[in-house]
């Protein structure tokens, strides 16, 4: 009698329930909040109120943000963790940038330059030269150079020192897609970002004027020994317009990279009309030009038709500023984002609770209490297969592990972006 009894309040319950709108289900329990809002958790193209956007993107992760509001205007697999490449040193120039005076000058030993990975990019340091700390930057910024790095790392107390800081800093920038391996960008096993904490890098970055000047520096002397100096051009080609590129007007920085697993990524900033804007473009399928290409086009439509887009996420303020603290994007979240159409937001009650909901009231209304039972046993089952269909689709891993890189940057002139000493 007693069980009848519990059934038959679930069945009055129930039959309640269905007697109204789906709409007005108890909603479910809130989560902490996903870094940048929920729906840059999720897989495919996220845009609100513009239309217009590039139809050439084949990037496996884009994102086109307003750096003074710090509002995503569109992104695509925003938070998926992919190699970072070379852009990664934004991260390492935002945490040891302010540390030591650009006119400070340090004399290269054999040792700051022992633990270079081979096959790395290089501005061409040696060993017995004295250089200024801004000589070193340069190095860094228009060249790429892991040289430069590494004794600015040694400097800082040593790589593995700097690469606690750099973790430290995403933590607090709330980059946390991030993993840091090696303060240069150099493949690593487990070395990962996304184009969401890239772009919070450059935007960070952007604060300090230093940090803008080198990443906007197009040329520089750089010492050779002596009073030898030999000239060195950033690698950034909407910069410089080299290979067949033009300049981008407006264009400010911020850092190219390519890795032979990485392929080609990319943060660019331009200014118009007063307004600036952040994209970041990870590992297009094509390969040269295509990462700039496509950086261009999708500044241009942020500065033509994403003047009408709605948020669909934001930028985050650091925890150090007062930043409220977030959550990385779960894959389950992006898993289940992508079985519905791309961009669209989902507020009404999940798919198990309308599953539930609707079976229930079927079984109520076409076979009575006991197959209501049956139904309510069964929806843990129901629960579980529904976490592995939505596991199957997510998109926050990186491809398997290829040949580690050779060629670290995208070569622009007769030695390449690897070395590129043009003596004077």
């Amino acid at each position: 009698m007693r069980d009848c009894s519990r059934l038959s309040r679930r069945a009055v319950l129930g039959l309640t329930a269905a007697a109204l709108p789906l709409s007005a289900a108890a909603p479910a329990a809130a989560e902490p909040a996903v870094v940048g809002g929920e729906r840059l958790a999720r897989t495919g193209v996220q845009v609100r109120g513009a239309t217009g956007l590039p139809k050439k993107l084949d990037a496996r992760s884009w994102l086109v943000a307003d750096c003074d509001s710090g509002e995503v205007l569109a992104s695509f697999n925003a938070h998926r963790r992919l190699a970072p490449a070379s852009t990664l040193k934004m991260l390492f120039a935002d945490t040891v940038l302010a540390k030591f005076e650009r006119t400070a000058r340090h004399r290269v030993t054999d040792a700051d330059l022992a633990d270079i990975p081979a096959g790395s990019s290089l501005v061409g340091i040696k060993p017995g030269i004295t250089y200024t700390v801004e000589q070193l930057w340069q190095g860094v910024f228009l060249r790429s150079g892991n040289d430069a790095v590494h004794v600015l790392a040694h400097m800082n107390g040593g790589v593995a020192k700097t690469v606690a800081e750099m973790q430290a800093r995403a933590e607090d920038l709330q980059a946390l897609d991030t993993h840091v391996v090696s303060p240069d960008g150099f493949d690593h096993k487990g070395q990962l970002s996304s184009a969401y904490d890239l772009t919070l890098f450059a935007r960070h970055g952007l604060k300090d004027p230093d940090f803008r000047g080198y990443c906007g520096t197009r040329i520089a002397d750089f010492p050779a020994g002596g009073k030898k100096t030999f000239q060195i051009q950033n690698t950034d080609r909407l910069l410089t317009g080299a290979w067949g590129l033009g300049t981008y007007d407006g264009l400010i920085g911020v850092k190219n990279g390519y890795t032979s697993h990485a392929g080609n990524t990319f943060t660019g900033a331009a200014t118009r009309g007063g307004r600036t804007l952040l994209v970041t473009v990870m590992h297009p399928v094509a390969g040269s030009n295509a990462v700039y290409e496509q950086t261009a086009a999708l500044l241009d439509w942020g500065f033509g038709h994403g003047r009408s887009a709605q948020a669909v996420g934001a930028l985050v303020t650091p925890l150090s500023e007062g930043g409220a603290s977030a959550t990385p994007a779960p894959p389950g979240k992006a898993a289940k984002a992508a079985a519905g159409a791309p961009g669209r937001a989902s507020k009404g009650p999940s798919a198990l609770r309308l599953v539930e909901g609707g079976a229930g009231t079927a079984a109520l209304l076409g076979a009575g209490a006991w197959a209501l039972r049956r139904k309510l046993r069964a929806r843990p089952a129901a629960a579980t297969a529904a976490a592995g269909a939505g596991a199957g689709v997510t998109e926050t891993e990186t491809e398997p592990e290829r040949e580690s890189g050779r060629e670290r940057e995208p070569r622009n002139d007769a030695q390449g972006e690897s070395g590129g000493r043009h003596r004077r």
